[in-house]
């Protein structure tokens, strides 16, 4: 819980602060260690056998956690990664400490958008379930790129790439079994009220680090309306606190290099993941929420400016519908 001091800090400064210094005490390893000893065992100690899972970005960090801990379970288990050989080497180690062999590997980077609805639809067409779709994988980028569809590459694989995958995935979905999807966000979104114009971060500077912490929030927003769109899956979205994997090693070595003792590990990370995946408890909260070490938690900071109306929220999420129907295959 923050202080009142760090709030009035939070609101005084709310142009400049940094995503990953709001708040650092509830993310790091001790805060899940404290979380934990509430944490109900039972709640996966269950058998996932016959059902369907797929997680993006699974071959490292979160992700392969996740994963790790969805095979050992007996779920099968879909990797869509966008290196073939980090995936296979994943997948290999994932076969041989799980002893299952339901687990596949999907070669697609999220960024490339006409890509990401090709993948979608040959998906629906080839497998009768997925009950399951964890959307793991995110990217900052130090400096602006576009893809070869034109749109900021973080954008594409952080916001649209999410968006075109899970809306391509609810007709499977919702024919599936007790159908979930879950979305790995990040505090960082705190300090970020959802943008509805300047999407790609044409204008302005470029700050990687504060762009991807939009695209947390808009994540956030996407849930929140999937969930009220379609009412027979069940929409959630995490943060994983502050964890040890490459891709914030690379993308923050001076915040890495600061904090790494106090980072979670990314099975700590991704432990609220997993429990939303799997756990009968977590099919019992409302959809469309956010949570942080298996709580639910307000998506907002008290006081905070980062609200948006109905309105702006659902003028986001026609602006997504009608950029992804641009790149979508006839």
């Amino acid at each position: 819980i923050a202080s009142d001091q760090n709030i009035i800090l939070f609101l005084n400064t709310k142009h400049s602060i940094r995503p990953h210094t709001a708040f650092p005490h509830s993310k790091t390893k001790s805060a899940f260690l404290s979380a934990a000893k509430h944490f109900v065992e039972k709640d996966l100690e269950v058998s996932m056998a016959g059902r369907v899972f797929m997680i993006t970005g699974a071959n490292s960090g979160i992700g392969r956690a996740t994963a790790m801990a969805i095979a050992k379970r007996g779920g099968t288990v879909h990797m869509v990664c966008r290196n073939k050989d980090k995936a296979e080497e994943a997948r290999a180690d994932i076969v041989k400490e799980s002893g299952n062999k339901e687990i596949y590997v999907h070669i697609l980077d999220l960024s490339e958008t006409r890509k990401v609805w090709e993948f979608a639809e040959a998906f629906k067409r080839k497998y009768k379930a997925l009950n399951v779709l964890i959307n793991n994988a995110g990217c900052i980028m130090s400096e602006r790129d576009v893809n070869a569809e034109g749109l900021e590459k973080s954008f594409a694989s952080n916001v649209m790439g999410v968006y075109i995958l899970t809306r391509g995935l609810i007709p499977l979905l919702e024919k599936s079994a007790e159908p979930r999807v879950i979305t790995v966000s990040s505090g960082g979104m705190l300090v970020q009220k959802l943008r509805t114009g300047n999407l790609q971060t044409e204008i302005g500077r470029y700050d990687g680090t504060m762009v991807y912490a939009q695209h947390k929030r808009q994540q956030v927003v996407m849930t929140e309306q999937w969930a009220k769109t379609h009412s027979n899956v069940h929409f959630s979205v995490m943060h994983p606190g502050w964890v040890d994997t490459p891709a914030v090693a690379n993308a923050m070595p001076d915040f890495h290099q600061s904090m790494k003792d106090s980072m979670r590990t990314p099975e700590q990370g991704a432990d609220t993941a997993v429990w939303l995946a799997i756990s009968e408890a977590a099919a019992t909260k409302p959809s469309g929420s956010f949570f942080q070490d298996r709580r639910m938690v307000s998506a907002h900071l008290p006081l905070a400016w980062t609200h948006s109306s109905q309105l702006e929220q659902q003028k986001f999420m026609s602006v997504m519908e009608d950029l992804a129907k641009t790149f979508q295959p006839h």
